[in-house]
């Protein structure tokens, strides 16, 4: 099987014409860079996956031996991807939301008649949404923090409880995240519009889902490391060691991607993130999903470490409908951004 990975920030996102100038390509790009190495290591541990990568030609990675390598001009990237993915048998492509970054490239992927292991174009645009997300989640019964969504330019709304937090509706990771506490003036007008939530309070946890169209597979739930508590720069994480709240994360997460599904009416496939908070009751009720992400996330690093087989050809297996048995006890994870060395560098 050929497969062909691309991440925006690797292949060539940056030096696109629709990079996002205000933002803050560090976070993405320490993320970013993790995950493309996990990626081609993964997928070369399965002798039936041909890898080819696409490379940003200005900033080259050095990749896995074996993997075949598709460097992308200056300004050609969505160009070399659909060229390169014509090619393949299936894709991964992981790129942000923000301003539609994803979605435009998985479309335009799709336009070929090429598989991409991602979501529908619905389930993307809902997930995408942060405050569409968290009311279809709502609606569903699913737990969320209180909160609004506030326009671009709109002032902090008056009499709104604090502590809170306010994120791009669009965004992704801690980008642009603000966390203002009980005493502390609120933040200026955000310049892109927004959503606005009451801070909750407990252990921030991620749940990964492999998700196809007959099953969504939630892997072991892991504990979110940031450098400074929830808000600040994201570190990496480590396997959830609770059992009982282990269950009760996967439990949440299952029921958070159904929502989103059914909301969409689209299909999850792929790899479906879930971000919440577990609150302090053993019963749950303090427990919040935060966010829906469709598309990879950094948690891969520490899932693919501990799988015993190829977790990039189970991801296909299940995008495909097809029934398997995945063997991971994940290992903890932290993000290097100055480390781009691959396992196994050719």
């Amino acid at each position: 099987m050929r497969i062909l990975v691309y991440e925006w920030s690797c292949s060539g996102g940056l030096t696109g014409p629709d990079a996002p100038p205000d933002v803050d390509h560090a976070e993405l790009c320490a993320e970013g860079l993790a995950m493309f190495r996990a990626l081609l290591a993964d997928a070369c541990r399965d002798p039936g996956l041909e890898v080819t990568a696409v490379v940003d030609a200005a900033r080259p990675v050095p990749l896995p031996a074996g993997v075949c390598r598709c460097p992308v001009p200056a300004g050609a990237e969505v160009e070399t991807l659909v060229a390169a993915a014509a090619q393949a048998d299936v894709s991964v492509v992981v790129a942000p939301e923000t301003d539609g970054l994803l979605s435009r490239r998985v479309a335009a992927v799709r336009a070929t008649g090429s598989v991409v292991v991602a979501p529908d174009a619905s389930f993307i645009a809902l997930a995408a949404d942060k405050q569409a997300a968290i009311q279809a989640l709502a609606a569903a019964g699913v737990p969320v923090p209180a909160g609004r969504a506030v326009e671009a330019g709109a002032a902090w709304p008056a009499g709104f409880i604090r502590p809170a937090v306010r994120k791009p509706r669009d965004g992704v990771g801690g980008i642009d995240l603000a966390v203002v506490r009980r005493d502390a003036p609120v933040p200026p007008p955000a310049l892109h519009p927004a959503r606005i939530e009451a801070l909750a309070e407990g252990l921030p946890v991620g749940v990964a889902c492999l998700c196809g169209p007959r099953r969504c597979l939630p892997l072991a739930p892991l504990e979110q490391r940031f450098a400074a508590g929830p808000g600040s720069r994201y570190l990496g994480g480590e396997p959830l060691v609770d059992r009982a709240a282990a269950r009760r994360a996967a439990t949440l997460a299952g029921r958070a991607v159904a929502a989103v599904d059914r909301a969409a009416g689209g299909r999850a496939l792929g790899w479906v993130g879930v971000d919440m908070i577990l609150g302090n009751r053993a019963d749950g009720r303090a427990d919040r999903v935060l966010e829906v992400n469709p598309r990879l996330t950094s948690s891969f690093v520490g899932h693919a470490a501990g799988a015993v087989t190829s977790l990039v050809r189970q991801l296909v297996e299940v995008s495909s409908g097809r029934d398997v048995r995945i063997e991971c006890q994940p290992v903890p994870f932290r993000l290097a951004a100055d480390d781009t060395r691959p396992p196994a560098v050719r």
